[in-house]
């Protein structure tokens, strides 16, 4: 029996927002704007007309998929969940790796709606963008912890000098799709902001 044809299993609408919404994520990625309500509805095992029960419209289904991309939450309790008892070496390579999963997503999403910039924060974004930002390098001057003693600059700078060389090494058109690993990154920025280190910091 086709989705069309069968009865969706009952589900309070905040579930069903949510089935709808994972079932369009990767077909938004696949297809862009081009995704059709009847790809979702196949997708999540619903009659079409189960969408527009939840939502007014496709628009605003690709809306709320969107902002789900753009919420931080997510990726913040990823860096929360960093294991704080790693060498700071490892703790920022995790960190780094956690920060370009989410670049990664957020470029191939806005590649496959054809935007040349994130929507402002009133279309689509959950938050203001400095918001955003400043939430992310307050997570990782807290994974660096008591070891900004081994940095040559303030924890609050080296978080957003790593910020921006995550930008620029998981975007393809800036780093001319060379890029970077986060083990890189992070050798980078410690061996190039971090402090000689002595035979007992070396563990770190």
């Amino acid at each position: 029996m086709s989705p069309s044809n069968r009865r969706a299993p009952r589900m309070a609408p905040a579930e069903r927002r949510t089935a709808i919404i994972d079932a369009a994520r990767p077909l938004v990625m696949r297809h862009g704007p081009g995704v059709t309500t009847r790809q979702i509805a196949e997708a999540a095992g619903i009659a079409e007309g189960t969408i527009f029960r939840v939502f007014p419209d496709k628009d605003s289904v690709v809306q709320a998929v969107v902002a789900e991309f753009f919420d931080p939450e997510p990726t913040l309790r990823e860096l929360a969940a960093v294991d704080r008892g790693l060498p700071l070496r490892e703790r920022l390579t995790s960190a780094t790796g956690v920060l370009q999963r989410r670049l990664s997503q957020v470029f191939g999403l806005l590649d496959a709606l054809g935007w040349v910039r994130p929507p402002e924060p009133e279309e689509h974004r959950p938050q203001p963008p400095a918001a955003i930002n400043d939430g992310f390098r307050a997570a990782i001057v807290d994974i660096i912890g008591p070891d900004e003693r081994l940095l040559r600059v303030p924890a609050m700078e080296f978080a957003h000098v790593l910020r921006l060389l995550v930008f620029s090494g998981t975007h393809p058109m800036i780093s001319d799709g060379r890029l970077l690993t986060p083990e890189q990154i992070v050798t980078i920025l410690l061996d190039g902001l971090g402090t000689p280190t002595t035979t007992e910091d070396r563990a770190c």
